[in-house]
């Protein structure tokens, strides 16, 4: 068959093919691959189900449904691997939490002053949201409380709703520390020994195909910031050096080596032997299990600048690994400790005032909550306090995009509201709310994992059965709550998302030009000259830091760019186009890190010149980046000198220059 026939009968089928939903609704409607976290499950049924019943028994049902209320904000935020984080994670969003519920009570029926007032918590929420992981969700909790306060009757005196809703959080944290005295430090020791798995797994990709490879490199760098995170993170809560972290410490810090060698495995084209990843992966199994018995390393013969540099880090990680005490004074935070927590909170303050992005988001939400109250003060809207709820969920642009994330509750609502309808029209009120209670709160944590959209099919026949027990409605709240998430998805589409013109536009370009200069940075570094010892270690310290910066900088663009994928055209597409730049920085960082690694180990170093017009380059290329709303593909320029230790590198570096030319 002729090429124009096959074209003609494809493009026939394709002006034939049925009306299919579009690409982007399509990335937010996928479900996760994400595993089930079973013991959080087991936690929700609990924590939401036992509250209820201790209401029934003591013939308070509305007190019961409140402390389910805060517990249901404590199953959503409970998120964290380590304990010392969990206590963050849940204790300080319900100590927000508790502040807006008693704003919004004290405003309760007060007109036009509850509209002010809710409008300046927005505002103050949106800016603490920009803070930070923890601070987003304490923002989040604040503006909810201080919605339901402001639309719910609460028990009189006013310190009951804070109250219960406080001690339903607390009760989800309580449950989460019972593992603690069991399991004090086997989530940081889990994740240390999951990097090890992820380094054996990216070694023993390393020489084959290229897109492998990447991908076990992405999923080692990911597994590598949070042992990072947990394990340093903890170290700035810890005074003084507790042998079981400096251990844990130690561990980490001689995986960078094994790190840094991978990528010089990799360009040397053919696999490592199979010996190295097993090797790796024991020492994996002995982090996690706490083993010091060290069984002989049976390697083969090195040959060549990157197997000697994976035989000598292999062997040298093998020493520390089952070492019962290492030397405290010995083991430095490789790749820096954290600031003392006072000095991070007023660092986060100071850039939560003066940060221009932080105003932005707080006006955002704040105009979007002021026209959703004054909406519902001028229009009799059934169940108002729904209206604001919905925007408070769907416009935070820090948990994912915003027009999708309105698209998706909609969806997601309406499912719920499927199963809510069975459940008010069934389930008779009394105890048999308590076991439907366990079984609905056990799928929020479940289907959190799935997505956005599964998420809000969970939790609405939750909310609607606890709203019920408050005001008892029954299988009336289904049409409001429908018109009401209807309405305030619709004031975010046109006045959170569609009015501002950076909703418009990928923050994808920007970010990207900043990684290319720290990559510019970390070739100068690589291979700066350093005169003696103490300086050559300074030097590598930094270089380290450089590297790590970088790799997590590349992190938050490409989660920017799963992001950017689920919003309609032209953002997506565009986003799209950035990706094979993110890809080709990445392989300009791992051609760097290679070519030190052969330096260290017996190549002739680059000339001083030849760095230097590397570090143009790439500062060039950050220029067109910034200046690019699209990358365009031009005429790669010559690769330089294959006979150069940088020879990988000016190969990468060419194919960067090539997909972001000067026409772009």
């Amino acid at each position: 068959m002729s090429t124009e026939r096959t074209e003609d009968i494809a493009s026939r089928r394709a002006r034939h093919r049925p009306l299919a939903p579009p690409a982007w609704l399509l990335n937010g409607l996928k479900p996760s691959a994400a595993p089930i976290p079973w013991a959080a499950v087991a936690r929700a049924a609990v924590a939401m189900s036992a509250p209820l019943a201790a209401g029934f028994a003591l013939d308070e049902p509305e007190y019961g449904a409140l402390a389910s209320m805060g517990a249901l904000s404590g199953v959503i935020g409970d998120t964290a691997d380590a304990y010392r984080m969990r206590v963050l994670n849940i204790a300080v969003p319900q100590l927000l939490g508790a502040v807006g519920v008693t704003l919004g009570t004290l405003v309760y029926g007060h007109g036009w002053l509850a509209v002010g007032v809710l409008t300046l918590i927005a505002l103050v929420s949106g800016m603490i949201s920009s803070v930070g992981t923890v601070a987003s969700v304490s923002g989040l909790l604040l503006l909810l409380n201080a919605v339901v306060g402001a639309g719910l009757p609460m028990p009189e005196p006013w310190w009951t709703a804070p109250l219960l809703l406080s001690a339903g959080g607390l009760f989800v944290l309580a449950l989460t520390l019972l593992g603690w005295p069991v399991r004090g430090r086997q989530p940081e020791r889990e994740a240390v020994a999951a990097t090890y798995r992820a380094l054996a797994d990216a070694l023993e990709a390393a020489g084959g195909p290229g897109d492998v490879y990447d991908e076990r490199r992405r999923q080692l760098t990911q597994a590598l910031n949070q042992s990072y995170d947990l394990v340093l993170g903890r170290r700035a809560r810890v005074h003084g050096r507790s042998p079981s972290l400096v251990r844990m410490l130690a561990q980490l810090n001689v995986v960078i080596p094994l790190v840094e060698a991978a990528p010089a495995a990799h360009l040397r084209g053919r696999p490592l032997p199979p010996e190295v990843p097993a090797a790796v992966r024991e020492l994996a199994a002995a982090v996690e299990e706490g083993r010091t018995a060290a069984p002989a390393l049976e390697l083969p013969e090195a040959h060549g600048p990157a197997e000697r540099a994976i035989d000598a880090a292999l062997r040298h990680a093998a020493r520390i690994v089952h070492l019962a005490e290492p030397d405290p004074y010995r083991v430095d935070d490789r790749l820096g400790r954290p600031a003392a927590l006072r000095v991070r909170a007023r660092r986060a303050v100071r850039e939560m005032v003066l940060s221009g992005a932080s105003w932005r988001y707080g006006l955002r939400l704040a105009l979007c909550i002021g026209l959703a109250q004054s909406l519902v003060s001028v229009i009799e809207v059934e169940r108002s306090y729904w209206v604001a709820l919905t925007v408070t969920f769907v416009l935070k642009p820090d948990f994912g995009s915003v027009f999708s994330r309105a698209v998706l509750r909609a969806l997601g609502t309406a499912a719920g509201l499927v199963v809510a309808a069975a459940v008010l029209a069934e389930v008779p009120r009394g105890w048999w709310t308590v076991p439907v209670m366990m079984v609905l709160a056990a799928l929020i944590p479940a289907f959190s994992a799935k997505g956005y959209a599964f998420q809000t099919a969970a939790i609405t026949p939750v909310i609607l059965l606890l709203s019920d027990l408050l005001n008892h409605q029954g299988f009336d709240l289904i049409r409001p709550r429908l018109l009401d998430s209807l309405i305030g998805c619709a004031i975010t589409l046109v006045a959170g998302y569609l009015l501002w013109p950076e909703s418009w536009h990928s923050r994808i370009g920007d970010r990207l030009a900043d990684t290319v200069d720290d990559a510019a940075r970390y070739v100068e570094r690589a291979f700066a000259p350093a005169p003696d010892q103490a300086a050559h270690a300074a030097a590598r310290t930094a270089r380290l830091q450089d590297r790590r910066r970088i790799y997590r900088d590349l992190s938050g663009v490409r989660s920017e760019f799963q992001r950017a994928l689920t919003e309609p055209p032209p953002t997506g597409e565009r986003a799209a186009a950035w990706w094979p730049l993110v890809v080709a920085v990445e392989r300009i960082v791992d051609a760097t890190t290679a070519a030190r690694v052969r330096v260290d180990h017996g190549a002739a170093a680059p000339a001083a010149g030849e760095v230097a017009a590397v570090a143009r380059q790439l500062r060039e290329l950050a220029g067109r980046v910034r200046s690019s709303t699209t990358p365009v593909r031009v005429e790669a320029e010559p690769a330089g000198d294959e006979s150069s230790v940088l020879a990988a590198v000016h190969q990468e570096l060419a194919a960067a220059r090539a997909i972001a030319g000067p026409g772009a």
